[in-house]
């Protein structure tokens, strides 16, 4: 199945909602995977962007709707990447 890297950025209504309930960032991680894709792993950042989630997923719709259900609540803005394994990459180029 796909991979897709999720660039995210709480908005101040997200990061309040973070400070109040930290727990809700394993909440929303269920409900990614109730739209359909598997979370690999994450991480909380520092710098540009808030967190990174690794998903797994059966295609670009699947991840756009995940983006924009997440999105529209106004908690968060997510930039979505479809991402390849590097052993895939190379042999895709020879």
């Amino acid at each position: 199945m796909p991979y897709f890297v999720l660039l995210s950025n709480l908005t101040d209504e997200g990061r309040r909602t973070i400070k109040s309930k930290p727990e809700r960032i394993k909440e929303v991680n269920k409900e990614i995977e109730i739209l359909g894709a598997k979370v690999i792993s994450q991480y909380a950042l520092l710098g540009g962007f808030d967190f990174i989630t690794i998903l797994e997923a059966k295609d670009n719709e699947t991840v756009a709707k995940i983006s924009i259900e997440l999105g529209a609540r106004g908690t968060v803005q997510i930039s979505s990447h479809p991402a390849i394994p590097v052993d895939e990459f190379i042999k895709a180029i020879k």
